[in-house]
């Protein structure tokens, strides 16, 4: 991946910014741990050109202190929630319970600098949400919950991890994650602006097989990617072929 260089608190808790020096140390000292299921990195072996991923709309279930349910609403915010820095996002957090249901798969993303010979950068906080088996997203379609949606901090080598479930597939959309990248941590939770705001597709063939062998959890996906392709869908459709290579998860296991 490349590109250019509603909080509920006890009356002694700061909130996230403040406890946020000792939750990111906390998280150097943690491993790495695998898990059964599929494993996807940022772009194929074939698009390693640095090309700049272009910007994509939000989309309407950011989360991030933009937008709310309704227009009448107060804007949702996930980024200030403590809780919300972690690697395994199928779990709701900060008081919440439901948990996210799918086949697990092992997100590894690559932040380079596409106009400094792809230098990793280091330490940029990378905001990733998308949707459950059923095409629909916690806070907005399921106001109980606000699992898959995390922060990761991006290591020496440019790398965020994250743990959580291959995403559905709804009516208007060919599947896909959506992330946003900050300077920082701290950047992220403080309401700074985004450095880029983008979107990850997700192969035909493996959508297929995951629809089908888990049809129990993915109920209307074979039927809803019918309706849709990839070169199709309105986000990704103007892009460029070296674009599109991009954007495109990989995917093993």
């Amino acid at each position: 991946m490349s590109f250019h260089h509603d909080n509920d608190h006890d009356d002694h808790d700061h909130g996230l910014a403040h406890d946020l020096p000792r939750l990111i140390g906390r998280r150097r000292l943690l491993g790495v741990m695998g898990a059964p299921g599929l494993t996807a990195a940022a772009a194929p072996a074939a698009a390693l050109e640095c090309v700049a991923l272009p910007w994509e709309t939000q989309g309407p279930y950011p989360a991030d202190g933009s937008n709310g349910r309704r227009r009448s609403d107060a804007v949702l915010n996930v980024l200030t929630q403590e809780g919300v820095l972690r690697e395994d996002i199928r779990p709701s957090f900060g008081g919440l319970t439901p948990l996210a249901e799918g086949v697990p798969l092992h997100v590894e993303l690559r932040l380079v600098d596409a106009a400094n010979g792809c230098r990793p950068l280091a330490g940029r906080a990378l905001y990733l949400w998308h949707c459950d088996a059923l095409g629909q997203y916690s806070l907005y379609d399921l106001p109980e919950a606000n699992f898959l949606r995390g922060v990761g901090v991006s290591d020496a080598d440019g790398l965020v991890r994250f743990q959580t479930i291959f995403p559905g597939c709804y009516a208007s959309r060919w599947p896909h994650m959506h992330f946003e990248v900050f300077d920082s941590a701290e950047a992220a939770v403080s309401g700074r602006a985004a450095r880029l705001t983008s979107q990850l597709a997700l192969p035909e063939e493996t959508c297929r097989a995951v629809y089908t062998t888990a049809s129990d959890l993915y109920a209307n996906g074979l039927t809803n990617l019918a309706r849709n392709s990839f070169d199709g869908d309105g986000i990704f459709a103007d892009n460029s072929p070296a674009q599109k290579a991009q954007q495109m998860m990989t995917l093993a296991g």
